[in-house]
């Protein structure tokens, strides 16, 4: 799996000029299902997120997690985090999970996800969204299971 995590003040979805989801201060999540990706790669992404510590704490140190924040997260599926852009100027998403695979390591995700962070929402899997953020930071981090894994966290 692949993320970007950003910490925002506020972001929201829309598919069809209708708000579909939506958080306050906390995280936007870019969620791509990479193939061969298992539960056991949403379950190491779900512990990487949950308990990431990029907010200040009362010394203004980059101390706390979304838990200890009271913070909220907006996921939204996004296959475009598998483009490969090696050859040619036309990425390729060969290596994004097929979307029913993707769709189900997706909810599990979030299914995860929402026994630890108390408001999680979502986009619309494989519809067009809009999304808005403030960013607050701006503070930005990418995840990547594989590199997790080979480094044993």
């Amino acid at each position: 799996m692949r993320a970007v995590i950003q910490r925002v003040e506020r972001a929201s979805v829309t598919v069809d000029d209708i708000v579909k989801g939506s958080c306050g201060k906390g995280f936007l999540v870019l969620l791509c299902v990479m193939e061969n990706d298992t539960e056991n790669e949403a379950a190491l992404m779900c512990r990487k997120i949950a308990n990431m510590r990029i907010f200040e704490d009362e010394a203004g140190k980059i101390n706390r997690s979304l838990s200890d924040v009271g913070g909220e997260l907006l996921v939204i599926s996004q296959f475009t985090l598998a483009a490969n852009c090696v050859h040619g100027n036309r990425p390729d998403f060969l290596s994004a999970a097929k979307p029913d695979e993707a769709n189900r390591l997706f909810g599990y995700f979030i299914d995860l996800i929402s026994q630890t962070v108390p408001h999680v929402q979502t986009g619309v899997f494989g519809a067009h969204m809009t999304v808005e953020l403030i960013n607050d930071g701006p503070f930005t981090i990418t995840l990547d299971t594989d590199e997790l894994q080979k480094k044993k966290v």
